[in-house]
């Protein structure tokens, strides 16, 4: 599985509505365990972004489905970052010339 760090932030919609968050984090893992994402933690947080997922999908192709699917709720606008671990990031420097 391909592990991502999703950065969110509250829409105008979603800070009107935000004593429902945790209950729409519920159903954003629901939803994503349908579409084969797993999402593994989940924060509140202080500063630039309201909320912080990392979760592990198959492929970019279901993340981005995933991600489309959150966002057409209109609650949040988020940020996707693929993520390697450090034996993937040591393939990848190895492949450096």
């Amino acid at each position: 599985m391909t592990r991502y760090i999703v950065l969110a932030s509250f829409t105008d919609q979603g800070i009107r509505t935000v004593k429902d968050t945790t209950k729409r984090a519920a159903a954003v893992r629901e939803m994503g365990a349908r579409l084969g994402v797993q999402m593994k933690d989940i924060y509140w947080t202080l500063g630039e972004y309201d909320i912080v997922l990392t979760v592990e999908a198959p492929d970019d192709e279901t993340m981005t489905s995933f991600g489309l699917t959150i966002g057409a709720a209109g609650n949040v606008r988020t940020q996707t970052l693929r993520a390697f671990n450090s034996d993937e990031m040591q393939s990848i420097l190895g492949k450096m010339g």
